[in-house]
């Protein structure tokens, strides 16, 4: 299977992020995701789920997802319905990465939200599972460590059945980490390059559940190519996909304008040679 390939909108106005998007599936492209965050230093930060509608109603085809959602900071029953109405929106094309967030984000410690990796793993396996017995559109009641609440019905069901695509951020070599993205859609890889990625494979692999082998499960890996070298671009990403990736997302976290972003759209995905 060819590896798909994706880009992160990292900055720009909704109705920007909108256009770009509509740019990359026009080009090729098989996702457009954005980013989820709140308050990390002066930046513009626009709401996830926002310009995820604006891009669902810009586009037909591409996957679109917000690189990472932490859901410690969230209140999971209201992200049940925030990803279903979406995944209406969208026909069926949302997938959700999830992790436990950078603390970085000052809708984290300095509002009172817990910022000790311990908790916010464990807000983030209860949250996952609340929102997998929500999703199923069936009465569903929970009582964790952090949440708990009587049965109720969340309706109407995402498009996507048994559930809306999860990715888990995993982070090598970190056993705990790893395991946990073996319970859901897939691993948001992170690595130090296709050796590592290939080890990361290797493990998922011998600890995969045997009764689960013939579940779909992504291998995600990050990084950037240059829009100016399509031969080495395409290269780079095969690298990777022969260490395992199904899916690589193109990303500029530190340099990326409206500008270079849509440079890199137009010069096509770095796609390798069958």
């Amino acid at each position: 299977m060819a590896i798909k390939l994706g880009i992160v909108v990292t900055t720009g106005e909704p109705q920007i992020a909108a256009d770009l998007a509509a740019t990359a599936e026009a080009h090729g492209w098989d996702g457009v995701f954005t980013w989820d965050g709140v308050a990390i230093g002066s930046m513009d930060t626009y709401d996830p789920w926002v310009v995820m509608a604006a891009m669902a109603m810009r586009t037909e085809r591409v996957r679109l997802g917000a690189i990472v959602t932490p859901p410690a900071r969230r209140r999971p029953w209201k992200l049940a319905r925030e990803t279903m109405t979406l995944d209406r929106l969208s026909n069926g094309r949302l997938v959700l990465p999830v992790g436990l967030g950078t603390t970085d984000d000052a809708a984290f410690g300095n509002v009172g939200e817990p910022t000790g990796a311990r908790e916010r793993a464990e807000r983030l396996d209860e949250s996952l599972a609340i929102l997998a017995g929500l999703w199923t559109g069936e009465p569903f009641g929970f009582a964790g460590r952090h949440y708990r609440f009587k049965p109720m019905t969340f309706r109407p069901t995402p498009v996507q059945q048994p559930r809306i695509p999860i990715w888990v951020v995993g982070a090598w070599p970190h056993e705990r980490s790893l395991r946990r993205t073996l319970a859901w859609d897939g691993i948001y890889a992170q690595v130090e390059g296709p050796a590592e990625l290939r080890q990361v494979v290797d493990w998922a692999e011998r600890a995969w559940p045997a009764a689960d082998r013939d579940r779909s499960w992504d291998v995600v890996a990050e990084g950037r190519t240059s829009a100016a070298d399509p031969a080495g671009a395409a290269a780079t990403v095969a690298t990777y996909a022969a260490a395992g990736a199904t899916w690589w997302i193109e990303s500029d976290w530190e340099n990326g304008t409206v500008d270079t972003i849509r440079r890199r759209i137009e010069a096509g995905p770095p796609r390798p040679e069958r």
